[in-house]
């Protein structure tokens, strides 16, 4: 039981960047559509591709994929995290509300194309091609008395990997299938079985094709959490750093903080329900060396 919920977990939080990947590349283009990336001069250098980030924070909010500044800066944040966006120069490692130039690496060549993002982009692939078949093996279907749409036997999705050659052998498909799995693309149905060559029903875990929203990648990212600290006789245990937002540098192991939660790097959004994400560390520690003895703080933390 243990091993299947670790194995669970591994695949969703893999399933989750698949999303931050696909959230952010649907973002890139539609920026490219309208123009609010381009070509930019900065201290009589010329930054390829680039944004101002200021601008994109009105264009989020005017375009209602954020309620506010402070939800759209974290949105960004997000996607930094992930190595989607970067600081034109590398100088930065958050996102500021304001006229600084950022990329997306995609543009400069920068993104990390790892061994994750290849099988990704894999399943993708085969998501597309399979979704376009005239006659495609994805169709309702029931197993145990329950319908799932766009579900496959896993016996037909290795024949049609052997007669498509995505694959050589019956073995390379089962291997390719099983990775697939664990990396949170495809599933059985009712989340019961590793993938094997049979009868039993799998779906894709992801639509490529769904529009996302970038609220999304906050409410469904397990990062947002609320941590309540209650200081004692040595204060509370943590250690904030950085200008805006600031993040935890530091726990005390067997504080206060420690036993609510609070882990080194999560960001803090809120102190007591007061928006914290424009406010500098010295801010942030004053506030909570002022406050009540019971101190609620919302942090996010990405994913690793």
């Amino acid at each position: 039981m243990e091993r299947a919920s670790s194995f669970r977990r591994k695949a969703m939080a893999r399933q989750h960047k698949g999303e931050v990947m696909i959230a952010g590349e649907q973002l890139r283009l539609r920026l490219h559509d309208g123009k609010l990336i381009k070509d930019r001069r900065y201290h009589l250098r010329t930054y390829p591709n680039c944004f101002v980030a200021q601008e994109l924070i009105d264009w989020l909010v005017s375009q209602k994929e954020a309620p506010d500044r402070a939800t759209s800066v974290c949105l960004m944040q997000h996607l930094m995290d992930h190595d989607i966006i970067h600081h034109v120069c590398d100088k930065r490692s958050v996102l500021k509300d304001a006229k600084l130039l950022y990329r997306f690496r995609k543009d400069d060549g920068t993104f990390p194309f790892n061994t994750e993002v290849k099988i990704f982009m894999r399943g993708q692939q085969l998501f597309e091609h399979l979704i376009g078949d005239k006659d495609s093996i994805l169709q309702l279907r029931v197993e145990h008395g329950v319908a799932y749409q766009r579900s496959f036997p896993g016996c037909q999705l290795i024949d049609w990997l052997l007669q498509n050659m995505e694959a050589e052998s019956r073995r390379q498909a089962l291997d390719l299938c099983r990775i697939l799995q664990e990396h949170g693309i495809i599933q059985h149905v009712a989340k019961k079985y590793d993938f094997f060559d049979s009868e039993l029903l799998y779906q894709f875990c992801v639509n490529f094709r769904r529009r996302r929203h970038l609220s999304e990648l906050l409410s469904e990212s397990e990062e947002d959490d609320e941590d309540v600290v209650i200081g004692d006789d040595l204060a509370w245990g943590f250690v904030v750093r950085g200008m805006a937002p600031c993040y935890v540098q530091a726990v005390d192991p067997g504080s206060p903080a420690a036993a609510a939660g609070v882990k080194v790097r999560q960001f803090l959004c809120q102190v007591n329900g007061q928006c914290v994400l424009y406010l500098d560390y010295r801010t942030v520690s004053r506030l909570v060396m002022t406050g009540p003895r019971t101190v609620v703080l919302e942090v996010m933390e990405p994913l690793e």
